[in-house]
């Protein structure tokens, strides 16, 4: 089964970061590609690893922005 994605960012120089899930065990990462220069490598980064990085990209802001959407989808629901 294919993993469901969802892409945070791509950035100016083809770097792209999705928020990835595993349909079979419900596992949730990070799947970072970067750009061809760089050798085009794909990782898996856990969710708590990469924020917990000493970076502030844009990538984490998105992350971050869409865990956001979550509690206010919750609170819309819920009337709050």
């Amino acid at each position: 089964m294919a993993l469901g994605t969802r892409e945070l960012y791509h950035s100016p120089n083809s770097d792209r970061w999705q928020l990835a899930r595993d349909p079979v065990s419900g596992r949730v990462f990070i799947k970072h590609e970067s750009n061809i220069a760089a050798g085009g490598r794909i990782t898996d980064i856990e969710i708590g690893a990469f924020l917990i990085g000493g970076r502030r990209g844009p990538e984490h802001t998105e992350l971050l922005r869409l865990i956001g959407t979550l509690i206010t989808d919750a609170d819309d629901a819920q009337g709050t």
